[in-house]
């Protein structure tokens, strides 16, 4: 039985790891198509039908091209610093329920490489370390615009990692659990997180933009002063590895949310169709990555549509209207639990 699910795991692991790169690779497709929609323009449209090659001649090109390492570079922490954000993009994955129970040969699999009971705090501690890789990658090219680019990049995802964590904590107080599969399946059918805690959903949303530094929080990497921010001196796959995990972090940051505020794998009224219980895991599946993609489509709507911030609209934003909103929302939710709940 052991030796059963140790290979199981592994196999869902080897999935999950495969259809996060694929979908990030396609997520930079999809985005040029968005975008061009919303410019009234084609798009990618020549490697390929409908130009479906475009993110495979990317990547072909990404590892073609010269791969430069300035002299005056620390090297290993220069090869450190894009390594660092890609492993912690793609270790987030490893906590989120991508479904309910599989029964095969008589044994139930949780399509969930790992269940931890303080799965909220994994999340955050990833998008912690993420940091690192962005300010290593800056201090070691040596680069005075790259190390201020890093420098932004580092103040802005700390700054709203303090809302992000305060959003979490009234979320904790509604379910009280840190497990990321209790959530989920206190979310059964309907009984959605964002119908408890809309506003802790509207800070948590905000919040994870910011995180993966896309549009209008992206200044890091397109302030003009800046050249191109924290990856100026970076090319070939190590620049590659920077632009890439900025599209797993979406695919994650989009899990995520539906995970905590969306009922995750639930699906609404399935129970009342009379389906096998595997065939209800594989479609809840299928509805929460149907979820993941409507947010990584509004990800890329929101970018598309809102002009960038000044950096001091950025850190006001985040200091003085997202930290006061989430405090209010703690107290709120704890106010309600003490007179409802407790009493």
């Amino acid at each position: 039985m052991d030796w059963t699910l140790y290979i199981y795991k592994t196999i869902f692991l080897v999935i999950i790891f495969l259809i996060t790169l694929v979908v990030a690779m396609y997520s930079t497709y999809g985005e040029r198509k968005v975008a061009a929609f919303m410019q009234d323009r084609r798009g990618p449209n020549r490697a390929g039908p409908f130009g479906l090659l475009q993110p495979l001649a990317d990547g072909v090109k990404m590892f073609m091209k010269e791969e430069i390492i300035p002299l005056t570079a620390n090297r290993m922490l220069f090869i450190l610093g894009p390594s660092i954000a890609m492993v912690t993009a793609m270790l987030t994955g490893v906590i989120i329920p991508w479904g309910g129970t599989l029964n095969i040969g008589g044994l139930d699999f949780s399509m969930q490489v790992a269940d931890l009971n303080i799965g909220i705090l994994y999340v955050f501690a990833m998008v912690s370390i993420g940091v690192y890789g962005i300010m290593i990658g800056g201090w070691a090219s040596n680069n005075k615009y790259a190390l201020l680019g890093a420098i932004r990049a580092g103040s802005q995802m700390i700054s709203y990692e303090i809302a992000m964590g305060m959003s979490i904590i009234a979320l904790i107080l509604t379910t009280g659990s840190l497990s990321l599969h209790d959530i989920v399946e206190q979310q059964h059918g309907i009984n959605w997180n964002i119908f408890h805690q809309p506003l802790g959903f509207l800070i948590y949303l905000i919040c994870s933009i910011a995180e993966t530094n896309r549009a209008p929080f992206d200044l890091p990497e397109c302030e003009t002063e800046l050249i191109g921010g924290y990856h100026t001196e970076y090319s070939s796959m190590k620049l590659g590895f920077y632009l890439f995990a900025e599209y797993i972090n979406m695919f994650v940051s989009s899990a995520v949310i539906a995970t905590l505020y969306f009922g995750g794998y639930n699906m609404p009224f399935i129970d009342q169709l009379g389906l096998s219980a595997n065939v209800v895991t594989l479609l809840g599946s299928l509805f929460f990555f149907l979820k993941i993609f409507f947010f990584i489509f509004l990800f890329m709507w929101i970018r598309w549509t809102l002009p960038r911030f000044r950096y001091d609209q950025l850190m006001n934003l985040g200091w003085k209207k997202l930290m006061p909103l989430a405090i209010f929302n703690i107290m709120a939710t704890a106010t309600y639990y003490y007179f409802t709940v407790l009493k």
